[in-house]
C-alpha cells in the first residue's frame, strides 16, 4: 500500500514539475519574440559612426556634409517594404517640417538589390521622382553603413543631435506608433523626441521597437 502510495506521489511531482518547465519555457518563447535582440550597432549617446555614400543626384554625400545646424534624422528605408511604403508621406513631412528647424531627413536604403530587384539604385531614383521626395535618399552600397548603427527593419530611425561639433544618439526606433494609419496615430516618437531637445528636455521615449521589413542581405 504504501508502495503505490508513493508512486501516485512521484507521478504527481513529475507532472508538476514538467508543467512548470513548459510554462517557463513559453514564456521564453513569448519574451523572445517581442524582444528585438540588436547585437551590433550604436546606442543612445553614442558618436553617429560617419559615412559617403551616393546619393540618387548620382553625387557622394557624407553625414556631415547632409546635416543639418542642430542634427539629421537617419532613415534606413526602401523601396519595396509596404511598411516604408506606408510612412513615405509621413517621412517627407518629418523634412518638410523639421529641415527649417535644422534636422533634415537622411533617408539610406540599405537593401542589397541583387536580394531584392525592386530596391535597386536606379528604381530608387524612379520612386524619389514619383514620390516627390524632398529629402537625401543614399544607397548604402555594399551594406557597410547599416550595421554600423545597428538597423534592422526598413524604415528604422536615428536621430541625430548636434553636440559639441559631434553628432550623438539620441533616439532609435520607429516614427511612430500606427503605421497602418496616418491619422490614428498617437504617438509621434520622432516629433516628440526633435521637441524635447529643442526645449532642453528629456525625452520620453529614447528607444522603441522598429515595425517594418527586415533588411535584406544577400547570403554568403
Amino acid at each position: 500500500m504504501k508502495t503505490f502510495i508513493l508512486s501516485i506521489i512521484t507521478v504527481f511531482l513529475c507532472i508538476s514539475c514538467g508543467t512548470k518547465t513548459e510554462k517557463k519555457q513559453e514564456s521564453n518563447v513569448a519574451s523572445s519574440s517581442t524582444t528585438e535582440v540588436k547585437s551590433t550597432g550604436v546606442n543612445i549617446g553614442d558618436v553617429a559612426p560617419t559615412f559617403t555614400l551616393q546619393g540618387i543626384d548620382g553625387e557622394n554625400h557624407s553625414l556631415n556634409d547632409l546635416s543639418g545646424d542642430k542634427g539629421a534624422i537617419v532613415i534606413f528605408t526602401c523601396n519595396h517594404c509596404p511598411y516604408a511604403v506606408a510612412y513615405e508621406d509621413r517621412i517627407i513631412e518629418l523634412d518638410k517640417t523639421f529641415k527649417s528647424q535644422g534636422y533634415p531627413v537622411i533617408a539610406i536604403n540599405p537593401n542589397d538589390p541583387a536580394v531584392q530587384p525592386e530596391d535597386s539604385f536606379e528604381l530608387m531614383k524612379e520612386r524619389a521622382a514619383t514620390k516627390g521626395f524632398t529629402f537625401n535618399y543614399l544607397f548604402d552600397n555594399g551594406q557597410q553603413v547599416f550595421p554600423k548603427y545597428g538597423a534592422t527593419k526598413t524604415p528604422h530611425v536615428f536621430l541625430l543631435n548636434k553636440e559639441n561639433n559631434q553628432l550623438i544618439v539620441k533616439y532609435i526606433g520607429a516614427i511612430d506608433d500606427n503605421y497602418k494609419d496616418a491619422s490614428a496615430v498617437k504617438i509621434k516618437f520622432v516629433e516628440n523626441a526633435i521637441q524635447a531637445l529643442q526645449n532642453n528636455t528629456e525625452i520620453a521615449e529614447k528607444e522603441t521597437k522598429a515595425i517594418g521589413c527586415s533588411i535584406k542581405v544577400a547570403k554568403s
